[in-house]
């Protein structure tokens, strides 16, 4: 059984806690400045023949693992998967409190990678430098492998889902309303509040996903700082949160709600794809895989009717980028029963079959997180026509969010504050300076 939920407030103490870690034996060295992991020896791999992996992951992932990982793991070795899905806004927080806590209950952690250091720190996971050296990882992408397992020099994963975001609308709402896919920012509002004038409110021009979580709402501004060429953190590594490009984000997200499906801080992964995926709602920036969905006809009432282009851009900037939201990697848990099978697990559920499989079935929640997958036939096939622009995105340059210590805290503080915004509670520039301070007081 999973462990007790939490409160958020006291869960993301634990997260940030260095403490103390049960039960990891004579394998336990010194890492980082508060915490201790474990690290892993190069040597061969060892076997799966008949063995059981428990893994702790990310609730949107339920499919990739239950239905997809598990009965291949069945059929090649023998082996049974256990998964127990957490619910992403307490993910970090109980992989660190099954371990602190001295339950040990999982092998593996389908974890966050803006969470890796807070994980790094309570000594929740095992450093797989060595393990990783005598593999070849060329096929992964630069763009994910570094950001999803690096942390001080040392490797603490691998890539499981390379997670960006692209802008995905519905055509035909867009032919009825004479309307071309919007470049920038400026159309995207424009877009939004003709359709939801124009159709009475039978459908939004927009879902604006805000649910005050980093994951959720933190994408949605990361989106659009990305867009009008902005980033959380400058050259030097000081907090940007009050910069002309963080400021239009969030005006952005302000100015629009009213075009976009209700209550946007209400709306998270679940609602905000339902509403695009039923005709509710004419555009959504989310992740790739939902192209997948929407021409699924057991999920979808658009298929065929939808398109997608890059994230749009805004201000003076012209380059489309997009950003790592909440990408994920896999890696073993300090309190794993055994170590280098659960490593094995883990190289095994992220080599090219695997993820070629997930990121092109419906449902799995799985972005590539290799080159390999991206350049495949069969991958190209199940999301057309989004094949190019995620291409494009995942190649590129996206923004990488900090994933230091105390990293899950600050960018709870942000979107706490982007949500006070959002909500008329405070301006937007109060909010920034609000979060400005916080970072300011953490990192500098």
């Amino acid at each position: 059984m999973p462990s007790p939920v939490l409160s958020r407030r006291l869960l993301l103490r634990s997260a940030l806690g260095a403490g103390a870690v049960v039960g990891l034996g004579p394998l336990l060295a010194a890492c980082g400045d508060g915490g201790s992991t474990t690290a892993l020896p190069a040597g061969e791999t060892a076997d799966l023949t008949g063995a059981t992996i428990r893994a702790m992951v990310n609730q949107p992932h339920v499919l990739a693992f239950t239905e997809l990982l598990a009965p291949a793991f069945e059929r090649e070795f023998g082996g049974r998967l256990e998964t127990t899905a957490v619910p992403y806004d307490q993910l970090t927080s109980q992989q660190i409190l099954d371990v602190q806590g001295g339950a040990g209950q999982f092998d593996v952690f389908d974890y966050f990678y803006f969470g890796l250091g807070a994980l790094v720190d309570a000594g929740a996971l095992v450093d797989l430098t060595d393990q990783l050296a005598a593999v070849d990882t060329s096929d992964f992408l630069r763009s994910v492998y570094d950001a999803y397992t690096l942390l001080d020099g040392r490797r603490y994963g691998v890539p499981f889902d390379g997670d960006v975001h692209v802008l995905y609308y519905n055509r035909e709402v867009f032919e009825t309303y004479g309307l071309e896919p919007p470049r920038t920012w400026d159309e995207y509002d424009a877009a939004a509040r003709t359709i939801t004038e124009r159709s009475g409110g039978s459908v939004y021009g927009a879902v604006v996903e805000g649910q005050q979580v980093p994951m959720i709402l933190g994408c949605s501004f990361i989106n659009r700082l990305a867009g009008y060429g902005g980033s959380l953190l400058g050259p030097d590594g000081a907090p940007a949160l009050t910069s002309d490009a963080a400021h239009a984000a969030l005006q952005h997200l302000v100015d629009v709600a009213p075009y976009a499906l209700p209550t946007p801080l209400q709306i998270g992964f679940d609602q905000a794809n339902s509403a695009f995926l039923s005709g509710q709602a004419a555009m959504l920036d989310t992740w790739t895989d939902l192209g997948l969905k929407a021409q699924d006809p057991a999920s979808s009432q658009i298929v065929d009717k939808w398109g997608v282009v890059p994230l749009p851009v805004g201000g003076s900037n012209t380059e489309h980028r997009t950003a790592l939201n909440a990408g994920f990697g896999l890696g073993v848990s300090t309190a794993a029963a055994d170590p280098a099978q659960a490593a094995a697990f883990v190289l095994w559920a992220t080599d090219r079959t695997r993820n070629l499989l997930l990121a092109s079935t419906a449902g799995a929640g799985i972005d590539p997180a290799r080159r390999s997958t991206l350049e495949s036939p069969e991958y190209a096939a199940a999301t057309a026509p989004a094949t190019e622009v995620i291409r494009q995105a995942l190649t590129g340059s996206p923004l990488v969010w900090p994933k230091d210590t105390d990293a899950p805290r600050l960018l709870q503080d942000l979107v706490d504050q982007l949500a006070l915004a959002i909500s008329g509670a405070q301006t937007p520039q109060q909010s920034l300076a609000n979060a400005q301070a916080s970072w300011e007081r953490a990192l500098t």
